[in-house]
């Protein structure tokens, strides 16, 4: 098996675990490594996709465009992508970041709203950029449901449609049942992008491809939001590991890694109590910093607000629910 295509959201994903702080010399430092691993595809923008330095989604220290021209510099052979939130992202910042030179575009959307993504997939063909579908939360909604959501995606242009464990919510078993269903309905690739609430990233990751997914993400040291994303190194291992030929050199990973992301880390990925409590709810791991600051601000327990979100079926964009949810059960706190 030698088609899987690994994509690196190290600077895209983990900027979430770093406050979107990332410079153009780190950037450069990391894609440099990347290419010369032999990594295919290297996802650069904030967090929250193109344009996402905001107050909801947390300020970028340094323009993001700035960060993808160092990226584009120095990717080698590898193809730079950017992640593309409709919503939060415009039109022009396809264009600009597209005569930058990106070469593909991923489009993320919730799971069951595929259907406002259209006219982004229009523009980047007309970009001339890959385009690739990220269903997010993909736990949330039904196989079937999600099947239908990827094939509107693959109507509109994609060169395939990821499966987003946004909250770390899925287990092999549920990813095999996404898996299969999209398999049936589409004819363009499957991808999918684990997080490790659940310390399942990984092999949820080996799962996807051993059911036909050829499009996987990682992230060195695991650095992303939340309990972090399938560290990219041990997905690499582990797939070796498991007889699936890749030809990136985890030598050059390791070291990266190590040596480069280790130092930028704010703290280690683990799973703790709230990243728990995240993927057993079903709760947007983007969510988790907000949470820890509204728990603190009000006094009341992360694990609450998490389980609340859980029970309201909170998705990205509704991050001012946090705010109101801290509110209320630090007013009956008061009460009891």
């Amino acid at each position: 098996m030698t088609n899987i295509i690994i994509g690196d959201t190290t600077l895209r994903d983990g900027s979430h675990a770093v406050s979107h702080s990332f410079t153009p010399q780190f950037v450069g430092k990391i894609v440099t490594e990347l290419a010369a691993a032999n990594v295919p595809l290297i996802e650069v923008s904030h967090g929250a996709g193109l344009q996402g330095s905001t107050i909801q989604q947390g300020f970028s220290k340094y323009d993001e465009m700035k960060l993808i021209e160092a990226a584009v510099k120095v990717k080698g052979q590898s193809k730079i992508a950017s992640l593309f939130v409709p919503g939060i992202g415009t039109r022009p910042a396809i264009v600009e970041a597209a005569n930058i030179g990106i070469d593909a575009l991923r489009i993320a959307v919730h799971c069951t709203e595929a259907n406002i993504s259209q006219q982004y997939f229009e523009e980047a063909k007309k970009q001339n950029l890959g385009a690739y579908g990220f269903l997010m939360m993909s736990h949330s909604t039904t196989p079937q449901r999600l099947a239908e959501e990827a094939k509107k995606m693959e109507e509109y242009g994609a060169d395939g449609v990821y499966i987003v464990d946004s909250a770390g919510a899925l287990v092999p078993k549920t990813v095999i049942e996404r898996i299969h269903a999209l398999k049936e309905t589409l004819s363009i690739q499957i991808g999918f992008h684990g997080h490790n609430n659940l310390g399942l990233a990984v092999g949820n990751s080996l799962t996807a491809i051993e059911h036909g997914a050829t499009l996987i993400d990682g992230t060195l040291r695991g650095l992303g939001a939340g309990a972090g994303n399938a560290p990219l190194e041990v997905l690499i291992a582990a797939m070796v590991k498991s007889n699936i030929e890749t030809p990136i050199v985890l030598s050059t990973l390791m070291n990266a890694a190590e040596e480069l992301v280790a130092p930028e880390m704010h703290y280690l990925p683990f799973i703790d109590r709230e990243n728990l409590s995240s993927g057993y709810a079903g709760v947007y791991n983007s969510f988790l910093l907000h949470v820890r600051k509204a728990a603190e601000k009000f006094q009341v327990n992360p694990v609450s607000i998490i389980e609340e979100l859980g029970k309201r079926n909170a998705v990205a964009g509704q991050e001012d629910w946090i705010i109101d949810v801290a509110m209320e059960l630090s007013t009956k706190k008061v009460e009891v």
